[in-house]
């Protein structure tokens, strides 16, 4: 299965249990890959549209963590922590998401790939969640396809921001 946003600008696949997001930014990749890792930056597009985030710890490297806790629009909080795995600037991220409770059961890995094509970034994001049931019960509950997608709109936002 594949969807598209209403400006076909995101495809998410699904695969198994994985969620595939693919974009292209009209953005060097360098520009991208600072949008995603500096934290005066990531702070300012992360999560769906109407979400804010406070940041309480972190530090983007091999062996980092991020602790964060996201705001919604209605008011309820949701911790997150990110622990990253592998960084390689400007190309490939790879971290764990979850709760921030250990042992999470909702925990699942990112892999980011940036890819420079003609002054764009060609993204691609793999989420890989533990199951089928899992990454099902994200997508279902949580709204995971449309949150990709408005967090991508986000980042795009930032981008043409710090474009200028």
């Amino acid at each position: 299965m594949v969807e598209i946003n209403a400006n076909k600008q995101t495809t998410v696949e699904v695969n198994g249990p994985e969620l595939i997001v693919n974009r292209i930014f009209n953005a060097p990749r360098e520009l991208v890959w600072k949008a995603w890792t500096e934290p005066e930056h990531v702070v300012n597009w992360w999560g769906p549209k109407g979400f804010s985030i406070r940041t309480s710890e972190i530090d983007i490297r091999p062996g980092g963590i991020w602790r964060f806790i996201m705001k919604g629009p209605d008011g309820v909080e949701y911790p997150n922590k990110i622990s990253f795995r592998e960084i390689v600037k400007p190309e490939r991220l790879v971290y764990t998401s979850s709760d921030d409770i250990e042992d999470d059961p909702g925990q699942f890995q990112t892999i980011v790939n940036f890819v420079e094509q003609d002054n764009k970034t060609f993204l691609t994001m793999r989420l890989i969640f533990s199951s089928e049931e899992t990454r099902e019960k994200v997508v279902k509950e949580y709204g995971a396809i449309e949150g990709a997608n408005q967090t991508l709109d986000r980042l795009e936002e930032q981008l043409r921001i710090m474009g200028k």
